[in-house]
Order: structure tokens, then C-alpha cells, then sequence
């Protein structure tokens, strides 16, 4: 590692930092802004179209199956071609898709437009994890890494507000629920068409930075890489190891209930507003779900300051798994008024989004080196896979007889089970230094 001028080095992380973040941090709100719209728009959706919740499971279940797909040739890409081309290409043809959800009208077109919305969102979320590595010194990864997931429940809250207002609107004979897609698909081509006039591939071309920053930048993290390439394990040599099986099958647990609690929020408060005679306005409904996402925000922000005050990742992660199972619960209790449920919701909000920044730390906690480097990858595939799962069973359930109350006790045993997998999880008292990557779980990706 070279001898850093600190000057030098303050001055290049901040103007990196400003640079990079903000956009990526707007491309990742609107990224999930897309894959979850489908959430506010299936309220009024439903009834137009006449899909079943079954229908809509598997439309929401697809987008993952699609994203599977290009997820590694999309890091791949960014490492060996140009991040800004491949960000740009991404950002308009999922925006193009999920403009097209508004035109739907059969479940065949909504499968497939849903398969291909995932398709073309694929790569983005590892391909920003490589991105970091072009510009980050690895003790800023992690810091920048929680800049990005802080997006997912502004999105989520961001997108209830801005839907409800379209969700009203009955522009050119189109209907509010098309608006929701063409309004919010919009963005994406518009930035994808900005990405590669704002965002620059490498530090040698970046003329933002003197030249004395772009050689500390670059001796940094050139440093980085070969010391990590000194060290290699096989894939199959990592899967043997069963703290990566533990790690994987946890998070899939977990996501199976924290996908469906996104995706399916909107119709459970429908639902339970309904159920105490609180009526089920749609508008009502949004704003309800909107307050739940925002307590996520919450949740990202005192798990990452918390873990890294005590240095605990198992246990923060294991508290938020169970503390989402457990609000989740009380939130069923028959007889209570709505306010008390609502509250228990918050809490629900809160803890599910507070246990993935803890445990994305701990592939590096409990495995070496290139151990954890081939595992974050495998885990993020497990993460993702869940998504193709836990929206499809909820949706069957549901057409099955399964009220509210009762769907929101499968997500909850999902947490559970996800919990019992971390505890399980042995951690070195020492931490071993390693990239951070991939996505966290109700998020994604």
C-alpha cells in the first residue's frame, strides 16, 4: 500500500464519494421503486384486469426468475467493459418494461413482462458492487453499501405517497393504476440516457480529480486487488463449508417472508382495515402502508450505527429477523383496535428492515478471506431465489381460503426459520478483512 499524503487521500475520498453516491443512490431508488410498484397498482389492478392473487404471485415471483439470469454477466460486464454503458442499457429497458406493465391485459402478458423487467434489471445491484471497487478503498465499501440500501425504504415509502396521488388521476382515458407504471417507469429511460454524460468508468478518466488524486486513487486500490488475488478458493471448496450453507439457507428463509411483506403490504392493511370496518379506501391504504416503509428507514439506520458501536453482527441480524416475526404475530391478535395493529406493523417495518446490513458483515466474520468472497455471491443467489418463491405461496394461500391475519403468520414463521439458521452461525472474535457485496434481502439485490 503506498504512504498516503492524508491531504491527498480526505480530499479524493470526498469528491469521490459526492461524485459517485447521489446518482447511485437515485438509480437504486428508482430501481426498486419498479420492481415493487406492483404492490400499490394491484389494488386497483385487480379488479380491472380480473387476476386472482395466484396470478399476481407469480407475476411478482417471475421478476426474479428473469433476474437470476444476467446477475453475474452483469458484474462481469461492469468489470470488463464500461459501467456507464452497461448502467445506461439497464436503466432503459427496464424503464421501457415496467412502462409496459400499464398495457397488460392477460396473465400471459403480465408474465412476461414481468420476467423481462427482471431480466433487465439484472446485473445492476452487483454490477454497482463491482462499481465500488473502481472507486472505493475497501474501508469505504461497507459505508457506501449502507448509502444504498438506505434507498430501499425511501423507495418503498417515496412510491406509496407518489402512487396514491396517481392512483386518482384519470389522464387521456388511461386508468390511475397505468399511470402508476408510466409515471414511475419514466425515470429509468430518463437517467439512462443522462448515466453515461454523469458517470465515469475509472479514476484515469475521471478530470474531476487532479492529477495527484487519480494517482493516490489508483496506487490505493491497485494496491487492494493484488493483495486479494494473492489468495484464491474454488467454489465448490467454499460450498463444503457449512457456514455458507447456514448463511444461505437463513437469508432464503428470511426473504421468503420479507419479499412477501413488501410486495403484499398494501392488500394485508386493505384487508385488515376492511376486517375491523375501517373501510378499505385506497388512498387510505397507501398512506397507512407508506408510514410502515418509512419506519424502515429507521431500521437500516440504528442497525448500521448500533452493529458498528458494539462490533455485533450475528445477533443485531438474529434481532431483527425475530423482532419482525414477533411484531408480526401481535399484529394478528384478534380484537384489538386498529391503532394498536398499526403500530404493530411499525415495528414489523422497523425490524424488517433492520436486520440485512449486519448480515451481509458476517460472510467476513466467519469465513477467510476468499472463502467469503466466493460465499456472498452463492448467499446473493439464495437471497434472490427467495423472491421467485415467497410472493407465488402467498398469493396460492390467499386464493386458497387464507385470510390476512393468517398470511402474515406464514411471513413471520419465514422470519423465524431465518433466525434459527444465524443463530446457528459460528463468528470469528476477530474480524477478517474482505470485500462487501451483495444485496440485502427485502431487498434484494
Amino acid at each position: 500500500m503506498p504512504d498516503p499524503d492524508p491531504d491527498v487521500a480526505r480530499r479524493t475520498r470526498r469528491k469521490v464519494a459526492r461524485r459517485a453516491l447521489p446518482l447511485l443512490f437515485a438509480l437504486y431508488v428508482v430501481a426498486y421503486l419498479d420492481r415493487a410498484n406492483i404492490s400499490f397498482a394491484k389494488l386497483r389492478m385487480q379488479d380491472a384486469l380480473g387476476f386472482s392473487d395466484t396470478v399476481f404471485g407469480w407475476g411478482i415471483g417471475l421478476f426474479f426468475v428473469g433476474y437470476l439470469f444476467l446477475e453475474i454477466p452483469g458484474a462481469l460486464l461492469v468489470e470488463r467493459w464500461s459501467a456507464r454503458k452497461w448502467f445506461a442499457r439497464i436503466l432503459v429497458t427496464w424503464g421501457v418494461c415496467s412502462m409496459g406493465m400499464a398495457f397488460v391485459r392477460t396473465p400471459a402478458e403480465f408474465y412476461t413482462l414481468r420476467f423481462l423487467l427482471g431480466l433487465a434489471e439484472a446485473g445492476f445491484f452487483p454490477g454497482v458492487i463491482v462499481y465500488f471497487t473502481h472507486w472505493f478503498p475497501r474501508a469505504d465499501r461497507a459505508r457506501a453499501l449502507t448509502g444504498m440500501l438506505v434507498g430501499i425504504p425511501i423507495s418503498l415509502s417515496l412510491g406509496a405517497v407518489v402512487s396514491r396521488w396517481l392512483l386518482a388521476q384519470d389522464w387521456y382515458g388511461y386508468a390511475g393504476w397505468q399511470w402508476v407504471f408510466l409515471a414511475e417507469g419514466a425515470p429509468a429511460v430518463l437517467l439512462g440516457i443522462a448515466v453515461p454524460f454523469l458517470l465515469t468508468d475509472r479514476p484515469a478518466q475521471a478530470k474531476w480529480l487532479t492529477p495527484d488524486e487519480r494517482a493516490w486513487l489508483e496506487a490505493t486500490l491497485d494496491a487492494e486487488r493484488r493483495e486479494t488475488a494473492t489468495v484464491a478458493m474454488r467454489v465448490r471448496d467454499a460450498l463444503k463449508l457449512p457456514t455458507v450453507w447456514l448463511l444461505a439457507l437463513g437469508i432464503f428463509a428470511t426473504n421468503v417472508g420479507g419479499y412477501a411483506f413488501v410486495f403484499w403490504l398494501p392488500t394485508a392493511v386493505k384487508g385488515l382495515l376492511a376486517g375491523m370496518g375501517g373501510g378499505s379506501d385506497d388512498a387510505a391504504v397507501l398512506a397507512w402502508s407508506s408510514v410502515v416503509y418509512l419506519c424502515g428507514l429507521a431500521g437500516v439506520v440504528t442497525s448500521g450505527w448500533r452493529s458498528d458501536r458494539t462490533g455485533d453482527r450475528k445477533w443485531h441480524t438474529f434481532a431483527g429477523q425475530t423482532g419482525t416475526a414477533l411484531f408480526l404475530v401481535l399484529s394478528t391478535l384478534p380484537g384489538q383496535p386498529w391503532a394498536v395493529v398499526f403500530g404493530w406493523l411499525c415495528l414489523a417495518g422497523f425490524f424488517a428492515h433492520f436486520w440485512y446490513t449486519p448480515f451481509w458483515v458476517l460472510p467476513t466474520l466467519s469465513l477467510t478471506l476468499s472463502a467469503a468472497a466466493v460465499a456472498i455471491g452463492f448467499i446473493n443467489m439464495w437471497a434472490n431465489l427467495a423472491g421467485a418463491v415467497g410472493s407465488p405461496v402467498v398469493g396460492a394461500l390467499r386464493d386458497a381460503g387464507l385470510d390476512d391475519r393468517g398470511c402474515l403468520l406464514v411471513l413471520a414463521a419465514g422470519f423465524t426459520v431465518g433466525a434459527a439458521f444465524v443463530a446457528a452461525v459460528p463468528v470469528r472474535t476477530t474480524p477478517v478483512a474482505s470485500p462487501v457485496g451483495g444485496t440485502g434481502g427485502t431487498p434484494g439485490d
